[in-house]
C-alpha cells in the first residue's frame, strides 16, 4: 500500500511540475530552439502560427509539441528540420516544408531516432525528400498526416512514411502522394498499416522488405508508378485494401516475390496492368478478393507452391490467370469466373464441370508481347475455346473442379 500511494504522489508531484510554454513572434520566445533548451522532461511547447527558419532542431526531451493553426517549420531545403531522440515525444498540428535534399543521405522533414512510443500525427508535409523516417524505434504511432512531395523520378526524391529496422509502430490514416514510394518497410516486424491513401507515386504506394508479422488494413493504394510490392517476408495479413488503376509494362496491383504463411482476404484489385503478381512465394490464402477489369487478375509463376485460391470474384478481367509452367501446386477452389460457361443441373450453384482459368492466349502471350495484337480477333478464341476441351499448351492441373455460378457478395 505504501508502494502505490509513493508512485501516486510521484505522478501527481511530476504532472504538477510540468509547464506550458508558448512560442511565437509576440511571445517572450520567439523561437522553439529557445523553448526546448529551456523545456524539461514533461513539458508542453506550443508554437503560435507563423514562418520559423531554425535550421535543424533536436528533441532530446520527453516534451509536447503542438502547433497552434499551423506554424510552418521550412528547412530551406538544406535542414533535416526535426530529429527526435527522446522518448514520449508528441509532435502535432506542424506544417513542415522544404526538407534537405542529399544524393547520398536520408535526409527527412521529420525523424525518429532511437526512441520508443513517439506520435507524429495531424501535421502537413510539403516538398519533403523524406517525409517521416524512423530508425530504430519502437512503438511508434504516426497518424493522419498530409505528406505531398513533388517527386520526378526514383533517384531524386525520398519516401514519404519511411520505416527502417522498427517494431510495433502504427501507421493510421495518413494521405501520401508524389514521393518514391507511398509507404516503406524493411526489417520492421509486429506493425500495422491501417487506413492509409498512398496515391501518385513515382515508385510504389507501399514497399516493404525483410517485415515479418504485419498487417495492412483498409488502405487505398490507387494511380501508382508500379503499384505496391511485398517481398522476402512471412506472417503478412492483408485484409479489405484496394489496389486500383496501376498501369505500365511493369506494373501491378501488388507484387508478391518469396512471400510464405501470409493471408489475403476482402480486397479490391481493379483496373491494374497485373492484379496480383505471384512470384517465389507460398503458403498463401487468397480468399474473397474481387478482380475486376484488369488485364491479368492473377500472374502465378511455377515457382509458387500450396497456395490456396478460393471464393474469389473474377469478372471482366482481359485474363484471368496466367503462369509460365507446365506443373501447378497450388489448388484453386470455388471461384466465381464469369467467362466459365459451364452448366449447373443439379442446381447447388457450383458449376458441374471444371473451369480452366489459364487461356492458350495467355500462354503465348507470355513469351511474345507482340502477339496481343491478334488478342480479340475470331481465331484467337476459337483456338482458346479448342484448348479449354483438349488442354495441350496449357497447365492441366491447372482448374477449378468447383467453379461458382454466382458472383460471391461481400
Amino acid at each position: 500500500m505504501k508502494i502505490i500511494f509513493s508512485i501516486i504522489s510521484l505522478c501527481v508531484l511530476l504532472t504538477a511540475s510540468a509547464r506550458t510554454l508558448r512560442v511565437g513572434p509576440s511571445q517572450s520566445l520567439r523561437s522553439l530552439k529557445q523553448a526546448l533548451q529551456q523545456a524539461a522532461d514533461g513539458d508542453t511547447i506550443l508554437v503560435d502560427a507563423g514562418l520559423y527558419k531554425e535550421g535543424q532542431l533536436t528533441i532530446n526531451k520527453k516534451v509536447v509539441l503542438r502547433g497552434i493553426n499551423f506554424p510552418v517549420f521550412d528547412g530551406e531545403r538544406k535542414y533535416e528540420i526535426f530529429t527526435i531522440r527522446a522518448n514520449d515525444v508528441l509532435v502535432e498540428g506542424f506544417v513542415f516544408r522544404n526538407s534537405g535534399r542529399s544524393s547520398y543521405n536520408d535526409i527527412a522533414a521529420v525523424r525518429i531516432a532511437d526512441s520508443r512510443r513517439v506520435t507524429i500525427r495531424n501535421n502537413k508535409f510539403e516538398n519533403s525528400f523524406f517525409g517521416i523516417y524512423s530508425q530504430h524505434a519502437t512503438a511508434c504511432t504516426i497518424s493522419n498526416n498530409d505528406l505531398r512531395s513533388d517527386a520526378k523520378d526514383e533517384i531524386s526524391s525520398g519516401n514519404g512514411i519511411h520505416c527502417w529496422k522498427s517494431d510495433s509502430m502504427q501507421i493510421t490514416g495518413n494521405y501520401i502522394t508524389g514521393h518514391r514510394d507511398g509507404i516503406y518497410f524493411e526489417f520492421v516486424t509486429n506493425s500495422g498499416i491501417r487506413q492509409n491513401h498512398s496515391t501518385k507515386n513515382v515508385r510504389y504506394g507501399l514497399h516493404f522488405m525483410f517485415s515479418n508479422t504485419n498487417s495492412y488494413i483498409s488502405n487505398r493504394f490507387i494511380d501508382n508508378g508500379a503499384g505496391v510490392a511485398v517481398m522476402y517476408s512471412k506472417g503478412i495479413s492483408m485484409y479489405h485494401n484496394t489496389f486500383a488503376e496501376n498501369w505500365g509494362t511493369a506494373a501491378y496491383g501488388i507484387l508478391m516475390k518469396d512471400i510464405t504463411d501470409s493471408h489475403v482476404e476482402g480486397n479490391t484489385f481493379k483496373r491494374n496492368t497485373v492484379a496480383v503478381m505471384m512470384e517465389g512465394s507460398n503458403r498463401i490464402n487468397l480468399y474473397k478478393n474481387s478482380f475486376e477489369n484488369n488485364g491479368w487478375a492473377l500472374k502465378i509463376q511455377a515457382s509458387c507452391m500450396e497456395n490456396n485460391i478460393k471464393q474469389n470474384n473474377f469478372q471482366t478481367n482481359s485474363f484471368d490467370v496466367a503462369t509460365n509452367g507446365e506443373l501447378m501446386l497450388n489448388k484453386f477452389q470455388k471461384n466465381y469466373w464469369d467467362k466459365y460457361d459451364g452448366y449447373d443441373l443439379n442446381r447447388n450453384g457450383i458449376g458441374d464441370v471444371p473451369y480452366r482459368p489459364v487461356s492458350m492466349y495467355s500462354m503465348i502471350s507470355e513469351r511474345n508481347n507482340s502477339s496481343m495484337m491478334l488478342y480479340r480477333s475470331f481465331i484467337v478464341g476459337l483456338l482458346d475455346k479448342a484448348e479449354k476441351m483438349l488442354p495441350v499448351i496449357t497447365p492441366v492441373e491447372l482448374k477449378d473442379d468447383e467453379p461458382l455460378m454466382k458472383p460471391i457478395k461481400f
